[in-house]
């Protein structure tokens, strides 16, 4: 299985943000899963890229040329593609991978969920897209969402269908949840 991870290129405040990334990192690597993401080697997702390659996993990165013209690409993970623009980027996130995790993260990660989960609400994909609510980051988003279904915004099966977690072993379960879990090595 390929997990695609949405998170950012800063670091947040602190250590807190990195070692989230650096845990999914390797709970994904402890399946025997791949990751994608968005190919860079800065923030939250050099830390989940670093952490992923040294236990051993398959990283699989995807950035615009814009973003590796200007050295922000992580060329030490085992396939780096690079591609002409954020949509076309967007797009083979969505080909290469089985799931979508989402972690905390800026404005880009917010924009890469959306889409996820808009093409999955408009049947462009089937696959499971899930939040990571690491330290209760994304309870204000629930509460919007919550707000949207309410007033007859977003339907019932979109807001069901976005799996949550507060901790990634229970949100790696929930994304597949037919026991394909893996016991760690």
């Amino acid at each position: 299985m390929r997990v695609c991870v949405f998170c950012g290129a800063r670091s947040g405040r602190g250590d807190a943000y990195l070692a989230i990334a650096r845990g999914v990192a390797r709970a994904i690597v402890a399946r025997g899963d791949s990751i994608v993401y968005g190919g860079g080697r800065a923030g939250m997702m050099g830390a989940l890229a670093d952490a992923a390659l040294e236990a051993g996993g398959e990283v699989v990165g995807v950035i615009p040329r814009a973003l590796a013209d200007e050295e922000i690409a992580h060329h030490g993970i085992t396939t780096l593609h690079v591609v002409d623009s954020m949509h076309a980027r967007k797009a083979l996130l969505t080909q290469l991978s089985d799931a979508f995790i989402a972690l905390p993260g800026g404005i880009g990660t917010m924009d890469e969920l959306f889409e996820a989960l808009t093409w999955r609400q408009l049947g462009i994909h089937d696959k499971p897209v899930g939040i990571l609510n690491a330290g209760g980051y994304y309870d204000a988003l629930f509460s919007l969402l919550d707000r949207m279904f309410e007033e007859g915004l977003l339907p019932a099966a979109t807001r069901s269908s976005i799996v949550t977690g507060n901790a990634i072993e229970s949100l790696l379960g929930k994304l597949f949840p037919t026991g394909d879990v893996r016991a760690e090595p």
